[in-house]
């Protein structure tokens, strides 16, 4: 039975969205954050590349490790304790980060902080989903993207405002800010009836779904989550090889192939490297951090589009337009950086829209479906277990793109761009021949479709 069109969420409902969704912050802006201040540290704290490089991607060290264990706490503890527990460790990074004496205790401080990353990419997605009325999961499931997205555009304007001074230290601190309110704000909300019935607990779901999708729907929700529950095998808790039967597999490599390929196609050299890049075309550093805050800004307008169309247009069919508008980009930017087309306005203009045309792509569908797709390939089960593997996958890719492509662009950026285009052609492929459509279909019935 899925859920009628008539009802909308209640101020409460989407209050619950909103903090449920609260925990991308964490993620966009320890992202972003390292692009802008990176500029200030590497001067004092005299930097290599490989140090820089490594300054980067140590957030995705501690987040592949945290995306490795939240499955676990998730499905003993519930999803919304663990989300605090990500605003509460968080918390500490910041502070470590803004106090750091040295490169070492950054790096730790950072890798602190990717745990709470890692266990929030996780957490978040599944939470919304769970939660999310079938006629409008796309949409609400696209808040942690559009919440990544702010995170990176708050990220790029704390570092453009704190830039006169270098204020590198109060860049990273700020970061304390989000994760007091999503630990506050988390306190107060919910935990999924689908958990709750998992652990049962059957007449607090019911409460769950009548302030979430209202009372008259409520029961019908609830028989078809307890039905599905039941259709389950017995046993205790599950265990990470049940993802490996036959049953699960086509969800995993759809799992592991949509992880992969949004990281492989280029997305972090954007945000990590955004002011780097704008330099090499000719920007000084206040107007490389303007032009990051300006793509920033146009990264949330678009998953606000994203928002409002994903439900109606498809998850596959945006996957498709966006791939194909990211592979234009980058072949275009390997072309730029490639022939040594800077020099000029019209090089450096065509690197900047190059820039906005590939953000606009990514925030229109790779980089919201992923997290929405994630979730609605595995049953309930093993739902956080598989959403796991692919947040694992996703932060591995993440860590090798950012730690390699600072040492990769001296043998030229034209042939780096050239790579990710052509893992955006494999993107393409992989979305028309594995990717199933899941619109308009309720997480129960695509878990006993199969």
């Amino acid at each position: 039975m899925s859920e009628s069109r008539s009802s909308s969420p209640s101020a409460a409902a989407r209050s619950v969205f909103f903090f449920g969704s609260f925990g991308g912050i964490l993620a966009g802006y320890d992202q972003g954050i390292a692009a802008g201040s990176l500029l200030f540290i590497g001067p004092a704290l005299q930097l290599t590349p490989w140090t820089k490089g490594l300054v980067v991607s140590s957030l995705m060290f501690g987040a592949i490790l945290g995306s490795l264990v939240a499955g676990a706490l998730a499905e003993r503890w519930g999803r919304r304790p663990i989300l605090q527990l990500a605003a509460a460790v968080f918390g500490l990074s910041a502070i470590g980060m803004a106090v750091a004496p040295g490169v070492a205790t950054l790096v730790a401080a950072r890798v602190l902080g990717g745990l709470a990353v890692g266990i929030a990419s996780v957490v978040v997605p599944t939470y919304l989903s769970e939660l999310a009325p079938t006629r409008n999961r796309g949409g609400i499931a696209t808040l942690n993207q559009l919440m990544i997205a702010i995170g990176i555009f708050a990220a790029y304007l704390t570092s453009l405002l704190l830039s006169p001074w270098g204020a590198w230290r109060w860049m990273l601190g700020i970061a304390l800010i989000p994760s007091l309110l999503l630990l506050i704000g988390v306190s107060r909300s919910p935990e999924t009836p689908r958990w709750l019935v998992a652990h049962g607990r059957p007449d607090e779901a019911r409460r769950v779904l009548g302030t979430q999708v209202g009372e008259e729907e409520a029961d019908g929700v609830l028989a078809d989550i307890q039905r599905t529950k039941e259709a389950e095998p017995a046993g205790d808790r599950a265990r990470w090889r049940e993802l490996l039967t036959p049953a699960l597999r086509r969800p995993l490599l759809i799992a592991v192939g949509l992880a992969l390929l949004q990281q492989f196609i280029g997305i972090n050299t954007i945000v990590y490297y955004a002011p780097t890049i704008l330099q090499a075309a000719g920007f000084g550093d206040s107007a490389a951090l303007l032009n990051s805050v300006g793509l920033g800004a146009l990264s949330i307008v678009t998953t606000l589009v994203t928002a409002r169309v994903v439900d109606s247009v498809g998850r596959r069919r945006l996957l498709l337009i966006g791939g194909t508008a990211m592979l234009l980009s980058m072949t275009v930017l390997a072309v730029l950086f490639g022939g040594e087309l800077l020099g000029g306005v019209a090089g450096a203009a065509g690197a900047v829209i190059c820039l906005a045309v590939f953000k606009v792509a990514f925030s229109l569908s790779w980089g919201p479906l992923m997290w929405v797709l994630l979730p609605e390939q595995f049953p309930l089960r093993v739902r956080t277990m598989g959403v796991g593997v692919g947040s694992f996958v996703n932060w591995t890719a993440n860590l090798l793109v950012s730690q390699f492509f600072p040492v990769l662009l001296v043998f030229g950026a034209g042939a780096v761009f050239g790579i990710f285009a052509g893992f955006a052609v494999l993107a393409l492929v992989f979305t028309y021949f594995c990717v199933r459509e899941t619109s308009r279909r309720s997480l129960e019935d695509l878990e006993l479709a199969g």
